[in-house]
């Protein structure tokens, strides 16, 4: 069998297999083009530690980054949209289910 065809949908689930990377891509979801102050406060972690995650996230082309003056807010690819999508909502289900 031949598997490079999952090679590009392996290498997203890798960067969205840490809890903070979920949220982040969870909370983009909801309100795309947030920055890293408010990420940081949402989420109560350093705001280093918010860079490192969004650093994965945007190497794998997950998110994308645009300057609104000084800063820089965030927004989930568009051609990924429904994916992470769906994927966010089948843990919240998961999640209701008490799995």
């Amino acid at each position: 069998m031949e598997f490079t065809q999952y090679n590009d949908a392996a290498e997203i689930l890798k960067a969205l297999g840490h809890p903070v990377r979920l949220c982040i891509v969870s909370n983009l979801l909801n309100q795309p083009l947030c920055n890293v102050t408010k990420m940081q406060t949402c989420l109560s972690i350093p705001q280093s530690t918010v860079s490192q995650h969004l650093g994965v996230l945007k190497a794998k082309q997950i998110i994308t980054g645009k300057r609104k003056g000084t800063e820089v807010c965030y927004e989930i690819n568009p051609a990924l949209k429904p994916f992470i999508g769906a994927l966010v909502s089948s843990l919240k289900m998961t999640a209701e289910w008490g799995l």
